[in-house]
């Protein structure tokens, strides 16, 4: 259509319009013939308006209106002069016909006059009724005419063309800009018209068929429609369509497309996720603020198939004892390959399939024969566990291994020594008396193999392994000794065909291995499982040895009080005003409930100023830049500290022991539950903590402990040929300048034994044992001495190196999907979920360090406990602060970071960090 003709038309229908209002506005009375009798009526004086209207409405619902104008000649003001009115008189004015009318009228007024009033509110209520009736229908007229002129503007596209378009741009006709705003779909016009999405003509199809397996790629739909004539609405952005999947507390990340240049597409919003967690999904679809029709949907997806390397044993362990010809019991968790517990809930077909594909083999220890146990399978659908009773008829070690398909399971080749019932009975016995003893031949030792037969005799009791030899029948020489503790293996060698008896290998990674041969080797091998599960409390997984481990230290301080004990200390002598206040502290006092204040600041310690006393702590002890107590081998910031074998002057062997009673109280207030547990924000070194449970220092552990003297010194020793090199078994010390300062001697005349190809490995495990542990020895014991009084050594050596640090020290591994996981967001006004979004943001782009300071700075700690978030006690908490512009607060004590709100995002940034890096420490009252 041309622009003028537009321009006419849209005129046109704007004054029709006008006209139509001007109408009804000058109708404002809906009795219009009405209102010309009761003019008439009401020019009698002496009459309220009242009765007049009255009169004339009851004319009116007698159908006599016509006699109105007859009124004055009859004297007839109101209805009581009805009454009065002589028969004859109105027979005489009115005329026969007329006359029988009014008398028929008359007679359906109430023969008691008393009874008009009543009649009267009546006749003015049900007026009132008819007259907002009337204005209703009307309105709804004037609405229709309004909407049909829209209508036609939509349809002849005059909407934006009522006026002409400059080179700039529509020209701006005042309150027309409403109708011509870009976003038209959001005006009253477009709502009047029915051009908008309506949430509950939505339609929704799932692209897949339930219940689906995890590990695939979904999508589903959502086409829009328009109000009344429900044809397909272009959807974009504006339209503030929204889509939120959860998966229990876990959120979903959802790739969502909103509309398509394609018309055909164009009223479609697809998204698209990845299943990895098995349950029920519920998918929330909103149009604004309003769920669409059906929402939330809730989607099943079901665990993948059982994966051999998700699949474990419960409670595993390297060696199982049972007895001949009875059943022994073990219990199977197959997971999928996302870890997702397997599950065939109705589903007999599929189960049984996946069942077929699990197998037990078994082999016999030395000879290598399959042997073939009678095995049962029971899934328990319940415990989504698989019952495995596994019966020997005979007795024997066998080799073990448990499969699925073609391959082996997680932790799921293993040893089974199958006893008689006999020999069951004197294990269990040599159980009770704490000591079994053993005659066995002894094959190699320290490297050495004996060709010759040597009669050693093998002593175990719950700590130890003894190896003895008898000289002359009477005197003992111990041989070798290993620590009974998890570090320590206990194997048996798959082919002896060389020996009469079985073959039994002892090693713990520090010292040499050592293999003994006797026809008792089973009965050795099971008492040494018998008392390892006994003091790791039945398993050999960390949560299984962590919880026994919090249990016997229970038990061991069970009498002693944890009541509270105010500390006061001073935060800038964090270090000298501790160890003073605690220099005459028993083992009872040390077990008892710190609270902590920290001179000239106030503040009530409800748990977070006691994690930041122990965190400041932490640094004065650990930290290399401080005390020197603890060094690095080298300057990287992320090297593993070490006690320092140069301790300055200042610092004395009674600060270890005060360090090492500090990571004891830790641990024993982290086994009292969540709200109390501590962690040291610390590195050690792998050798430390290993000196700690007691293991040998061999010269690997300078791969983790000294990466630059490995690199550059060690692994080129060992790959390499040695004998041109003019070693030997010395070691060079230098001063601060550079200076030599002595040659110290790694074994008695070392300096007169050269290093080569067959000695270098003794050459290299005595340089770690003088680096690694005789510089530092006075400085370990008495970290040990002090560590002692409140952890026995006997639990600690339960744990190897790396979960002793994980036990200390917790997890640095942060995640961001970890803390959305495991938080609580206290607020649900929309300036708070704005902040919450950029805090999200912020968080993401966090490094190490950041991630750091901001849970010491909400937690009091940066460490994390051994599970993660997940097991942070209170929960982390992010709640709204009634502020405007301030920086955020945090309380340590519940866990909680306060944020208030901000203009925009860069403005938040910039306080949070200012916050996270200059407020981790100190409290105070606001």
């Amino acid at each position: 259509m041309p622009l003028a003709s537009r321009c006419i038309a849209w005129w046109v229908l704007v004054a029709f319009t006008v006209a139509v209002i001007v109408y009804f506005g000058s109708n404002k009375n809906p009795r219009n013939a009405l209102d010309n009798l009761f003019q008439k009526c009401s020019e009698n004086k002496g009459t309220s308006n009242e009765d007049t209207n009255i009169l004339c409405l009851w004319l009116k619902d007698s159908k006599i209106l016509d006699l109105a104008g007859r009124l004055p000649e009859l004297g007839v003001k109101n209805l009581e002069d009805v009454y009065n009115l002589e028969d004859l008189k109105i027979k005489t004015l009115l005329g026969p016909d007329e006359a029988q009318r009014w008398l028929s009228a008359r007679r359906s007024l109430p023969l008691d006059p008393s009874k008009l009033p009543g009649l009267k509110e009546k006749f003015l209520i049900d007026s009132a009724q008819q007259a907002a009736w009337k204005w209703v229908k009307e309105i709804a007229v004037l609405l229709l005419i309004v909407w049909g002129i829209s209508r036609l503007a939509i349809s002849c596209g005059l909407i934006r063309s009522f006026c002409p378009i400059s080179a700039n741009g529509p020209v701006s006709l005042g309150i027309i800009d409403f109708f011509v705003d870009a976003d038209i779909k959001q005006t009253f016009l477009h709502w009047l018209s029915g051009n908008r999405a309506l949430a509950k003509n939505a339609q929704v199809d799932f692209h897949w068929e339930e219940p689906l397996m995890v590990g695939n790629t979904v999508s589903f739909t959502v086409q829009f429609f328009q109000r009344w004539s429900r044809r397909p609405y272009p959807v974009s952005d504006a339209d503030s369509i929204r889509i939120n999947i959860r998966q229990g507390a876990n959120k979903i990340a959802a790739a969502v497309q909103i509309g398509s240049s394609m018309a055909t597409e164009a009223n479609l919003v697809k998204a698209t996720f990845t299943v990895r967690r098995a349950g029920q999904y519920h998918i929330d679809i909103n149009l604004g603020s309003i769920p669409i029709r059906g929402s939330p949907f809730v989607k099943y997806f079901r665990p993948g198939p059982p994966d051999p390397s998700k699949t474990t044993l419960v409670r595993p362990t390297s060696m199982v004892v049972c007895t001949a010809g009875i059943s022994h019991q073990l219990l199977l968790e197959p997971r999928d390959e996302y870890g997702n517990y397997c599950s065939w809930n109705h589903d007999a077909p599929g189960q049984q399939k996946a069942l077929d594909a699990f197998s037990c083999e078994a082999y016999a220890i030395g000879s290598s024969d399959i042997v073939r146990p009678l095995v049962q399978w029971l899934w328990v659908e319940l415990m989504h566990r698989l019952i495995i009773n596994v019966t020997f008829n005979e007795e024997g070690i066998y080799g073990v291994r448990l499969k699925l398909d073609d391959s082996i399971i997680n932790k799921g080749e293993f040893n089974m020594i199958a006893l008689s019932r006999s020999e069951a009975v004197q294990v269990e016995k040599a159980l009770v008396t704490r000591t079994a003893t053993y005659e066995t031949k002894l094959l190699t030792i320290n490297g050495e193999k004996w060709n010759k037969n040597k009669k050693v005799f093998f002593s175990i009791s719950p700590k130890q392994i003894a190896l003895k030899e008898y000289i002359l029948g009477i005197i003992p020489k111990r041989l070798a000794t290993f620590r009974l503790c998890p570090a320590t293996k206990v194997t048996f060698l798959k082919n002896t065909n060389k020996q009469e008896f079985p073959v039994l290998v002892i090693e713990d990674g520090a010292q040499f291995t050592v293999e003994l041969s006797s026809k008792e080797a089973h009965l050795m091998a099971a008492s040494f499982a018998h008392y390892l599960l006994k003091n790791i409390g039945g398993s050999e997984t960390f949560t299984d040895k962590q919880g026994f481990f919090y249990q016997e230290i229970r038990k061991f301080h069970q009498k002693k009080p944890h009541e509270k004990l105010l500390l006061r200390v001073e935060r800038d002598k964090i270090l000298e005003s501790s160890m003073k206040l605690t220099k005459s502290f028993s083992t009872t006092d040390w077990c008892r409930n710190y609270e902590i204040s920290f001179i000239g600041e106030q503040g009530l310690d409800w748990g977070g100023l006691r994690r930041e006393w122990i965190e400041l702590l932490c640094v004065a002890i650990f930290d290399r830049r401080h005390s020197g107590l603890f060094t690095s081998f080298s300057e990287d910031g992320q090297a593993l500290v070490h006690p320092n074998p140069k301790m300055p002057a200042s610092c004395k062997l009674k600060h270890y022991e005060f360090a090492g009673k500090l990571v004891g109280k830790c641990l024993y207030e982290s086994s009292l539950g969540a709200t109390y547990r501590q962690l040291i924000k610390a590195r050690f070194t792998r050798s430390f903590l290993a000196q700690l449970i007691g293991l040998r220092i061999n010269y690997k552990y300078f791969e983790h402990d000294d990466p630059p003297l490995f690199l550059s010194k060690i692994k080129y020793i060992e790959e390499n040929d040695v004998s041109d090199m003019e070693l030997t078994f010395t070691e060079d010390e230098y001063d601060e300048q550079g200076k030599l300062f002595r040659t110290v001697e790694l074994i008695p005349a070392g300096t007169r034994i050269a290093v080569d190809n067959v000695n270098k490995y003794r050459y290299l495990d005595a340089l770690a044992q003088h680096r690694l542990v005789n510089s530092v020895r006075d400085q370990v014991d008495a970290f040990i001495r002090g560590l002692g009084e409140l952890v026995p050594d006997n639990l600690l050596s339960i744990f190897d190196e790396n979960e002793l640090e994980l036990l200390v020290c917790g997890t640095s591994d942060y995640s961001v999907a970890e803390m959305k996981a495991h938080h609580a967001a206290i607020g649900s006004s929309p300036e708070f979920q704005k902040v919450l979004s950029w805090f999200w943001t912020a968080v993401t782009n966090f490094g190490s360090e950041e991630m750091s300071r901001l849970l010491q700075f909400t937690t009091g700690s940066s460490q994390l406990p051994p599970g993660g978030l997940s097991e942070l006690q209170p929960k982390l908490q992010i709640a709204a602060s009634p502020c405007f512009g301030t920086l955020p607060t945090a309380h340590t004590c519940f866990n909680q970071l306060c944020l208030p709100d901000y203009e925009n995002y860069e403005q938040f940034e910039k306080a949070l960090l200012i916050a996270i890096n200059e407020g981790s420490e100190g409290f105070g009252l606001v």
